[in-house]
């Protein structure tokens, strides 16, 4: 039944941070003065009705006051901001989410294990290094290593740093696959990048264009599945 609270709360989340927040409200929020404050009270106060209502402890007013408390302070620190920046977004859902576990273990009494323990089991970081070395130190490597075959207008139709990012969510994805043991979505990702990258570099004048994408692609495969099998192999022992 603790799990349960934890899932109404976050559905209540869902539901008003999402389906019933409309565009009037979202607008209301980032705008000036009074008005503002009046919509982030009126968003925080939908929030606040259904985790209230969903969860049915109508006995526990900690409930209503911590999710309208937060929920506002938290939402009136990102209409400061007033950033449509993709990180913006996610710091703000985390603080949310961190709020609703620390609210569902304090009234149901459950343990999150905060001491630190889970941090001396080396498999853990093991997986956490694999997973950061999939970015950035990567991207770095494949730069440097498919540089000399660059095309010289490689990125006059480009999307700013599409590239990268590509790379970035293909390599988690396989060594996410890898770790869960679904090795076939590996085919699956390849097959529809190879749909969508190479099916327009057919013609003859393009086999430089699609050289390059191969080694690449293929270059970026590697490293994540040499990753994957790393962390497998640790999890495995």
């Amino acid at each position: 039944m603790n799990i349960l609270i934890l899932i109404k709360l976050l559905v209540a989340h869902i539901i008003g941070d999402f389906f019933l927040q409309t565009d009037t409200i979202c607008e209301g929020k980032n705008s000036k003065g009074f008005r503002r404050l009046i919509y982030l009270a009126i968003h925080s106060g939908i929030n606040t009705a259904l985790a209230y209502l969903l969860v049915g402890m109508l006995e526990c007013w900690l409930i209503p006051v911590v999710v309208f408390v937060t929920h506002y302070i938290i939402d009136y620190v990102k209409s400061c901001v007033n950033s449509k920046d993709t990180w913006v977004f996610i710091i703000d859902q985390l603080a949310h989410v961190t709020v609703i576990v620390l609210l569902w273990a304090w009234i149901t009494d459950t343990q999150l294990c905060l001491n630190g323990d889970w941090l001396s089991d080396y498999r853990i970081w093991v997986v956490a290094v694999c997973y950061l070395l999939a970015l950035k130190p990567s991207s770095i490597l494949l730069g440097t290593f498919i540089a000399k075959w660059t095309p010289k207008e490689n990125d006059k139709n480009s999307l700013p740093n599409a590239g990268s990012w590509i790379g970035y969510l293909e390599r988690v994805l396989i060594l996410t696959f890898m770790l869960v043991g679904c090795m076939e979505g590996i085919g699956f990702l390849l097959a529809a990048k190879s749909v969508f990258r190479f099916g327009e570099l057919t013609k003859a004048k393009e086999v430089k264009i699609t050289e390059y994408v191969m080694i690449g692609t293929l270059s970026s495969f590697t490293i994540a599945i040499l990753l994957g099998a790393v962390a497998v192999k640790v999890l495995g022992n």
